[in-house]
């Protein structure tokens, strides 16, 4: 409830228990379908729309990071600290990397006018054959 509080969303009883799901194991990735599911094995009555309207709120007050993965293929982050990530294709998986094991030297110059927001890199892998 404090986290939602903070972030300056009023604590219904959906967010609250959106929340809960999202954030008593430390840091994941989900999609709107999976929180979906989970709320619904905990016999929580909240519609697929209100799991991603809640999502993304919680992107927009900076909860979630959302990690586009390719089109249609959106899941949210509840690491919001700088990182990129491993995709496993094969299970449809993002594994966080933390930042300084990715070197990045040579980014290309900004457009005038502009400033580096973050970068995001995402490393797609298969499993060996």
């Amino acid at each position: 409830m404090a986290r939602l509080a903070k972030a300056g969303l009023r604590p219904t009883r959906q967010r609250l228990d959106l929340a809960s799901l999202l954030f008593r194991c430390g840091n994941r990735h989900v999609t709107a379908e999976q929180l979906h599911a989970e709320a619904l094995a905990a016999d929580m009555r909240v519609s697929l729309a209100t799991v991603y309207n809640t999502l993304n709120q919680f992107r927009d007050v900076g909860l979630l990071r959302e990690v586009v993965v390719e089109a249609g293929s959106t899941w949210f982050d509840t690491n919001i600290d700088d990182h990129h990530h491993f995709f496993h294709e094969n299970s449809r998986h993002l594994q966080d990397i933390c930042c300084t094991q990715l070197n990045l030297p040579d980014l290309p110059c900004l457009p005038s006018g502009t400033k580096l927001a973050r970068v995001d890199v995402i490393i797609r892998l298969r499993d060996a054959e």
